[in-house]
């Protein structure tokens, strides 16, 4: 029986002239899978956005300052976010004026308790889209979410 030798591979590109030893070059920035896809750009500050997202009045930045960006889902959460920022408003308004209206009846410190427990909820609401998110999952909100799709 005889013994062949294992093959040798050729390095892809040659050693430098003089003899030492060879550093590949770095692999290209983005040129792995990730959320900007195979190859595509992926933005240094998409957690930053995603997080502003879920912030209030700051899912503007992410909302103004992304419509371009290729990475659809920073784009889904600053809608999803400001359709948030926009149910908030409208129950504040909404709250404001039955609390003008009933602020002298027994039913207006009612409904002073009914709000306090709503708003928790709703910033339980912002804190959990915000953990989602961050971990690359999205939060469907029933009406809120629908809104922000066809409207934002």
């Amino acid at each position: 029986m005889s013994e062949i030798p294992p093959p040798t591979v050729p390095p892809a590109t040659p050693p430098p002239p003089g003899g030492g030893s060879y550093t590949p070059p770095p692999p290209p920035p983005g040129g792995g899978i990730g959320p900007g896809g195979p190859g595509g750009p992926v933005s240094s500050d998409r957690s930053l956005m995603i997080a502003l997202s879920y912030l209030g009045i700051l899912a503007l930045i992410p909302y103004l300052t992304k419509k371009d960006d290729p990475d659809q889902e920073v784009r889904w959460h600053s809608k999803n976010g400001m359709g948030l920022f926009i149910m908030d408003i409208v129950l504040w308004i909404a709250f404001f004026v039955i609390g003008m209206v009933l602020r002298n009846s027994a039913i207006g410190c009612g409904i002073g308790v009914v709000q306090c427990v709503v708003w928790l909820a709703i910033l339980g609401l912002h804190i959990y889209c915000l953990i989602q998110a961050i971990n690359g999952k999205r939060v469907r909100i029933p009406v809120v979410t629908d809104f922000a799709e066809k409207s934002l």
